[in-house]
């Protein structure tokens, strides 16, 4: 775990700085990108009781992993060292306590986030609980979302030239079937993951 947190978090302040490179210093409201999320999340879980709805587990795991971005980087400006921050989290994500009911433990977490500004990690892995979300896919899932940003940023995402669809399908699902070739275990994981982007991309 201690290296997937290490890695996480080197992805999260390299894409914050490709972003902005003096993110730290600039005082975005992280926690307001959070609880707009929980928003969103609810929606997919589903809360209308005039309705039958059924929850789409899978977007809600997606959700929660754009959460985990913007907590990473509120847990980025906090830390006095990277590897504190890294023994907190591990101390930290196993704490879930879930209520059986999701609803009400993502109103605590929104409650949490609002108050404090901060970044509930119990909070969250309570909600990774209820959703059945294992550590090892939100690393999985942080990864491959990461990277596929990466690239295409790098590829032109930004003046327009980056083509999203090469080789019949968009790349998501190039990241999905990617990803399942790999190993996800391996400290390479997101170097292996790029480079595969790189050559599906290339052959057009």
């Amino acid at each position: 775990m201690k290296q997937q947190i290490m890695t996480m978090l080197d992805l999260q302040d390299a894409m914050n700085s490709k972003v902005n490179e003096n993110w730290a210093q600039q005082g975005f409201a992280w926690y307001r990108a959070i609880w707009i999320e929980c928003a969103e999340l609810l929606d997919h879980h589903g809360w209308k009781w005039w309705k039958k709805q059924t929850p789409d587990a899978d977007q809600v795991k997606l959700e929660l992993v754009d959460i985990w971005h913007f907590g990473l980087s509120i847990l980025l400006l906090e830390a006095d060292n990277r590897e504190g921050l890294i023994r907190d989290i591990e101390q930290q994500i196993v704490k879930a306590n879930p209520s059986g009911n999701f609803p009400e433990d993502l109103e605590a977490f929104t409650l949490a986030t609002l108050k404090t500004k901060g970044f509930d990690v119990p909070g969250f892995a309570t909600l990774m609980a209820g959703i059945d979300l294992s550590f090892d896919e939100l690393y999985t899932r942080y990864v491959g979302k990461n990277v596929l940003n990466f690239f295409r940023q790098d590829h032109g995402y930004q003046d327009g030239s980056y083509r999203k669809q090469w080789g019949g399908k968009e790349d998501n699902e190039h990241l999905v079937e990617v990803v399942a070739e790999l190993d996800h275990s391996s400290v390479r994981f997101k170097d292996d993951l790029y480079q595969a982007l790189e050559q599906r991309y290339s052959l057009g």
